[in-house]
């Protein structure tokens, strides 16, 4: 009777388990699980587009990274195009020719390629061998000596001639044949002055010292020269000379009236020559009409010393559009007046010079095109972009959040930032490493640490 009463038991406590699962698979479905689901979804914190944790990194990887931030402000740009430019000569100003006076031979050579000679220094020393200018030289002496004599017999004949005892028309005869003389004489010295005589010496001449050498001197200052940009920081107030380039005689050889001695150069003025690509012409144009400040890319590290020469002379503006498109490269020049800057140095007792500038120098124009106000301006590396996001970001401590922003525009240099409320005038934002920085927070993101170490090159490793 016991077994019976134990067996009615367990097959009660089987019944009811079998009855409990056939209830619970009838109330089951794929909808309740995806309701359960969904209310897990719905209980944890949504994640705002564009929205990460902060960056965090030692002061150590920030210097790695060498990392830099500014507020930012509101301001003003100018797209520009980029165009290349060659520093030229000034024509007419820049280079000239020292040419000989007279016909003769070169006895002597003051300056040398790469000397300096200040206006008016002594170049050369010529012996005179022209027939003619010492006949000039001969014929004012003569003119001269007979106006002596001339005057000296009208002085003695006046008084006879106030007494009646001699017409008076000899006494004119006299003073016509001074005025004559007279005449002559100032001929002979204006061809004298015009071979190159200085004054002293052509009233040597008159005086029956002739000259056997002529010394050419450099050409005086020229006035449009003048107004140049003053010398360089540590030029002092040094005083302006030509730096003599060339030399195309030697010590010996006989010269003609009129050959070039030597080349002399004048670059406290040059020229920046832009060449326009068809496409481009019509905006240097309007750049030109309206005034429009070009920005000049000199590629100039101030001599890879600071402090070395002043700040280069920029922005400029389009002195004048050429007239004529170049034939092989399709290219129309465009021309900016540069104000060059010098230094002058002494070794072994001469002068020398260092320009700031030279002939030749490749630089890059900026020509203005469109302007956006009221915008944010960052560096180019201040954005780093991931397919059609952009990014930027802001320091905040020894954290950087990162915040989407939108670009309206970006060149080599720069990135223009769309004041739309996603950063703020004021924000400090990294002006550089963004694309480190990038690398950083999804470095902390999959590790579930701060810890990472930043390299100098901006590789980043997860610290042990």
């Amino acid at each position: 009777m016991a077994r019976s009463t134990r067996w009615i038991l367990a097959g009660g406590a089987v019944a009811s388990l079998a009855a409990g699962a056939a209830w619970g698979y009838r109330n089951w479905s794929p909808a309740s699980t995806e309701a359960a689901h969904e209310g897990d979804a719905h209980s944890r914190p949504a994640t705002a587009p564009g929205h990460t944790a902060p960056v965090r990194i030692s002061p150590q990887a920030r210097a790695n990274l060498g990392l830099k931030s500014k507020p930012l402000e509101l301001t003003a740009f100018w797209r520009t195009i980029e165009l290349p430019g060659v520093i030229v000569d000034r024509p007419g100003v820049s280079d000239r020719g020292v040419v000989s006076p007279v016909t003769g031979i070169v006895t002597n050579i003051e300056a040398f390629p790469g000397d300096t000679a200040p206006p008016g220094a002594p170049l050369f020393t010529i012996r005179l061998v022209s027939e003619s200018l010492h006949a000039s030289q001969l014929e004012l002496f003569k003119a001269s000596r007979e106006i002596e004599i001339a005057q000296d017999q009208l002085q003695r004949l006046s008084d006879v001639a106030e007494s009646g005892a001699l017409p008076k028309s000899r006494i004119i005869d006299i003073e016509n044949q001074i005025k004559r003389l007279n005449v002559t004489v100032e001929a002979y010295q204006q061809d004298l002055e015009s071979r190159g005589l200085p004054t002293d010496a052509i009233e040597a001449a008159a005086s029956g010292e002739f000259v056997t050498e002529i010394v050419v001197n450099a050409p005086h200052e020229p006035k449009r020269a003048a107004a140049a940009a003053p010398a360089a920081s540590g030029g002092g107030d040094a005083p302006f000379s030509y730096e003599v380039q060339a030399l195309h005689i030697e010590l010996g050889e006989q010269v003609q009236s009129g050959q070039v001695l030597a080349d002399i150069a004048d670059h406290r003025t040059l020229l920046i020559e832009g060449s326009a690509f068809k496409d481009d012409v019509a905006l240097v144009q309007r750049a030109a009409k309206n005034s429009w400040e070009i920005d000049v890319d000199y590629g100039d590290p101030d001599s890879a010393v600071d402090g070395e020469w002043p700040a280069p002379p920029t922005p400029l503006r389009i002195h004048h559009v050429a007239n004529l498109v170049d034939a092989e490269t399709g290219t129309l020049a465009f021309y900016l007046a540069l104000d060059n800057q010098w230094q002058t140095y002494e070794q072994d007792g001469v002068a020398r010079a260092l320009w700031r500038f030279r002939p030749g120098g490749r630089v890059r124009l900026r020509v203005p095109v469109e302007e956006f106000k009221d915008v944010l301006v960052v560096p180019r590396e201040a954005v780093v972009q991931e397919g059609p996001e952009a990014f930027v970001f802001r320091q905040n401590g020894d954290t950087f959040d990162r915040r989407p922003v939108r670009v309206l525009h970006e060149d080599r240099l720069f990135a223009v930032l769309a004041n739309d409320g996603s950063v703020r005038p004021g924000y400090y934002i990294a002006q550089n490493g963004a694309a480190s920085l990038n690398r950083v927070m999804k470095a902390q993101a999959s590790t579930g640490t701060p810890n990472v170490h930043v390299h100098a090159d901006g590789t980043v490793h997860e610290a042990h």
